[in-house]
């Protein structure tokens, strides 16, 4: 098996590409953690002015990986006491958007979905190809938000559509995705990866120091709610969400593909 997470560069644009297509790039620990990795690195890196993060073979992230094969995996251990309140679902957020002052373009070639969902939202702007499916997903499953979706969707789409895309558990797809402002341009498949390419080597006409400013201003305007105390009250949300008795039956209906029954405990 090749590396989780395949990093390369053209230029001054840096690719990180999420690798495990037979899982539909589903979130080990190790690729989850491989993912923040690789946006700290870019971050530091001078020669990198623009991060073009995506997904190989036909998703972009299929949300967390579910089978409960994959081991325990932290890359910082001296800052694991820190990191692990909010583990990799708050890092996607504080890595991409806090740490790392260059634009980050979510290149969402596929499915998209929970933690997957988060991952997208959690750049700076979004290409999204036509067949994409994006999804929510938490309701289905007895849950409650998390990768950072209570901050970045309603950012992007605002309040109510926020509240009617993750109530509704609504699955939408590529113009569909435009439209509720979940992503910034459509691109037919078969063009998807010249378009996101060609957009990232665009930026870099810019100045570094101009994009890095800028982004850096806009982070900053929307920090008037601490992110890391927002973060770890979504893990405390979906912890009590899933221990639930509701949150159970979720997710047996859930593998038995049937409707819920809930008592509201």
């Amino acid at each position: 098996m090749g590396k989780l997470v395949e990093v390369s560069d053209a230029g001054h644009v840096r690719t990180i590409r999420l690798n495990r297509p037979d899982k539909k790039n589903a979130l080990s620990q190790a690729l989850a953690w491989g993912v923040v990795e690789a946006v700290d690195a870019a971050a530091r890196d001078d020669d990198v002015w623009v991060v073009a993060l995506t997904g190989s073979g036909d998703a972009f992230c299929a949300g967390l990986d579910l089978s409960g094969t994959a081991e325990p995996y932290h890359p910082y251990p001296a800052m694991s006491a820190q990191l692990d309140d909010i583990g990799w679902v708050g890092q996607f957020v504080l890595s991409i958007r806090k740490r790392c002052d260059k634009p980050v373009v979510g290149g969402i070639n596929g499915v998209a979905v929970g933690a997957g969902l988060g991952l997208a939202m959690a750049t700076d702007v979004r290409l999204i190809a036509s067949s994409a499916r994006l999804m929510a997903g938490y309701t289905r499953i007895g849950g409650s938000p998390d990768a950072g979706l209570t901050i970045t969707l309603p950012q992007a789409m605002g309040y109510e559509r926020a509240m009617r895309f993750m109530m509704e558990n609504r699955t939408v797809t590529g113009a569909e995705a435009l439209e509720w402002g979940l992503a910034g341009e459509v691109v037919d498949d078969a063009g998807f990866e010249a378009r996101l390419a060609a957009y990232c080597q665009q930026l870099c006409e810019w100045s570094p120091i101009t994009l890095r400013l800028l982004k850096r201003g806009i982070v900053k305007s929307y920090e008037s709610v601490d992110m890391e105390q927002q973060l770890r009250y979504e893990v405390t949300n979906i912890g009590r969400a899933f221990r639930s008795e509701d949150g159970q039956e979720a997710r047996r209906a859930f593998l038995e593909k049937r409707q819920p029954v809930f008592q509201g405990r």
